[in-house]
């Protein structure tokens, strides 16, 4: 990778946005693919999620959970008590 493509795109009254072909194929993104938005101030950063970058992502919160005492078990009663404010 390294080359550097620029495209615009336009949001829809629903919200959604098509990635460029360009940067589709650039990347090998295609349908069903899963992938990561960061907002950084007025910069959305998009990345495609492969297995061993999702790996690298959730890390430091699967250590941070490890040190804070928490299971898998207790994850659904602190979603659904976010859910709730």
């Amino acid at each position: 990778m390294g080359t550097e493509i620029i495209e615009m795109g336009k949001i829809s009254s629903r919200g959604q946005i098509a990635i460029p072909s360009d940067i589709r194929q650039e990347l090998d993104l295609n349908e069903g693919n899963k992938v990561l938005f960061v907002l950084e101030n007025d910069t959305l950063i998009m990345k495609k999620v492969t297995s061993s970058s999702f790996r690298e992502i959730t890390r430091p919160l699967k250590e941070a959970a490890r040190k804070a005492g928490l299971k898998e078990s207790d994850v659904e009663g602190i979603v659904h008590r976010a859910r709730k404010k």
